[in-house]
């Protein structure tokens, strides 16, 4: 059954069919269209006519190696028979240049996108993209001027030349046919005597050409030289992003060390608690200080000699200042002594008296009002281990305050003793303290719990040197000590109202080379007298020279100076106990103390 489809030899897929595959057989050739094959000879079958090949007034392209196909030659028309019913002699067919194969027709209709067909013209390669059809002018449409000339991928096409129209005119066409163009599902009759003009695009697209070839996208092709520029914007861009780098890379690293050295970017706020009333209680430390702090002062001491610092604090309203008699001895007789409040106010101030035994003096300032006189304890009552408070100047530090305890009692204390005739020792039956006290501490006030004065710091006893008053020695190391109160109050009283003050007497003399135990009475006084004064206190109790003092009102006594002491922390018509020691017999017996003027 014949139904329209070729009967002969199917094409293989890989051979390329004749671009006249889109011309439609007409009745003279039906003998070839139905067979669609062609003898050993490359010539097709002889028609009803006895002609073969193709038939008067029509061309056969001639195909070229690659595939393509360019115009044969124009044939001039044969004379018109004149009688069509009787066929015309036969004409020997001209020798083919070349052989033509004539392929068979592809089994699908044309595709109006202008997509090759399978087995169709082109390298054999992926079809092209999708081409959107637009309609194609009679002139044809114009090629770009990045590809005229040129083959569609920048290389050089041979010139086509344009045949002769008729009536000797020439018909002037386009070198290269358009870049888009939609095939005719007919072919359409060309005039005799003209060749056609436009060759399939399909017979020159080459998909690996250039980018952006004129029949995947119109206009301006993009070549090499469009590419280069695109690379130097791509390193443009490149080296703006370094520099953008660096630039947030340098402000990072400066917000980064602003906040390693400033601690952050917002201001630390840590937790604290708000202020206090500043109340504290009467008997700690502050309120002690609070309390004994506007009676203090600070004496700067100058004299013809030397210079010296200490401190001292307000007896009464009316001026009077108790202090050492070491700290405004270098001002002498016509020295300047200058006092200074603890509010800072300041006050030249002059000596009412001084008693160098009692290690005491006491001065006074004009013209200031408003003074805090400090209140007095009784140092009798002191006891061992109670808290105690020093405050003073160290090494003209004003207004210093230290605190510790009572560290013993009835410390028998000598100090001075510079002169060497025995004059300026100071015999003081002092309170031991751990309170540090310093150079500069002298004559500042030791108080109790209650603020209350119950003693003069007077001396250290200091690491490299043995006892003595703070003038010249080295800091504390917690042994302290102080003129109990009791003491300072009868001295200070003497001193105020008389200028001098008064020393208790026994009436004998001690020979202080002695080195057993106790204090013992010598033989002989200065000048050859006897050492128990004539109707003094100790002739009347019947002391001899030679006796042996172990004990005075119970206290042990173990040398001339403890005797001394303990004399001395008593009051001029005190009646004392005694205990000695003669020819091997323990003796008792009561004495009153008698007065001496001090100096």
């Amino acid at each position: 059954m014949d139904d329209g489809k070729p009967s002969g030899p199917r094409t293989k897929w890989w051979s390329r069919p004749s671009t006249d595959r889109d011309r439609p057989a007409g009745p003279e050739e039906d003998g070839a269209a139905a067979t669609g094959v062609a003898d050993a000879s490359g010539t097709a079958p002889a028609g009803p006519g006895g002609t073969t090949g193709p038939t008067a007034g029509e061309r056969l392209p001639h195909t070229t190696p690659d595939g393509d196909y360019t115009p044969a030659p124009p044939v001039a028309a044969p004379p018109p028979a004149a009688d069509r019913g009787t066929p015309a002699p036969a004409e020997p067919a001209p020798p083919a240049a070349e052989p033509h194969v004539h392929r068979t027709q592809p089994l699908h209709a044309p595709d109006e996108y202008s997509t090759p067909p399978y087995g169709g013209p082109g390298p054999w390669a992926p079809a092209p993209p999708v081409q959107r059809p637009v309609a194609t002018p009679a002139h044809g449409t114009p090629v770009p001027p990045p590809y005229a000339g040129t083959d569609g991928h920048g290389t050089a096409a041979p010139p086509v030349a344009a045949a002769p129209a008729q009536g000797g005119q020439e018909h002037h066409t386009d070198p290269w046919p358009p870049p888009h163009t939609v095939p005719q599902q007919h072919p359409v009759p060309q005039p005799p005597g003209q060749t056609p003009q436009q060759t399939s695009q399909w017979m020159r697209y080459d998909p690996w050409g250039a980018p952006r070839q004129p029949l995947s996208h119109p206009g301006p092709g993009q070549g090499v030289d469009d590419v280069r520029p695109r690379k130097a914007r791509r390193g443009t861009v490149l080296v703006g992003a370094a520099l953008l780098a660096l630039l947030v890379g340098g402000i990072g690293g400066g917000v980064g060390a602003y906040v390693e050295r400033n601690g952050g970017l917002t201001t630390v706020e840590l937790p604290q608690s708000g202020r206090d009333a500043g109340g504290r209680a009467p008997d700690s430390v502050a309120g002690i200080a609070a309390s004994a702090l506007p009676g203090v002062v600070t004496l700067h001491v100058n004299g013809s000699a030397e210079s010296g610092t200490g401190t001292g604090f307000v007896l009464d309203d009316r001026g009077h200042i108790l202090t050492n008699n070491h700290v405004v001895a270098p001002a002498g007789s016509n020295g300047d002594i200058t006092v200074t409040f603890s509010g800072g106010e300041s006050a030249a101030a002059e000596i009412v008296g001084k008693d160098s035994g009692y290690d005491l003096a006491v001065v006074k300032v004009t013209g200031v009002s408003g003074l805090t006189p400090l209140p007095l304890g009784n140092s009798d009552n002191v006891r061992v281990g109670d808290p105690v408070v020093a405050i003073g100047a160290p090494f003209d530090l004003s207004n210093t305050v230290t605190s510790g305890i009572i560290s013993a009692k009835e410390r028998p204390i000598t100090a001075g003793g510079e002169k060497g005739d025995g004059t300026d020792v100071s015999y003081v039956d002092a309170l031991q303290t751990d309170a540090p006290i310093n150079p500069g501490n002298s004559g500042g006030p030791l108080v109790d719990a209650e603020a209350r004065v119950i003693g003069i710091n007077s001396a250290i006893r200091a690491a490299d040197s043995g006892s003595g008053l703070d003038g010249g020695q080295s800091g504390s190391i917690g042994l302290g000590f102080a003129i109990p109160i009791n003491q300072g109050k009868r001295v200070a009283e003497e001193l105020i109202s008389t200028g001098k003050a008064t020393h208790p007497v026994i009436g004998v003399t001690l020979d202080m080379e002695f080195t057993g135990d106790g204090a013992k009475v010598g033989g002989k006084a200065a000048g050859g007298a006897s050492a128990v004064t004539e109707g003094g206190p100790a002739d009347k109790a019947g002391i001899r020279s030679g006796d042996i003092i172990t004990e005075v009102e119970g206290q042990r006594v173990h040398s001339g100076e403890e005797l001394i002491v303990k004399i001395r922390a008593h009051r001029p018509g005190d009646r004392l106990g005694l205990v000695l020691t003669r020819g091997g017999k323990e003796l008792s017996m009561t004495l009153t103390l008698g007065s001496a003027s001090g100096t």
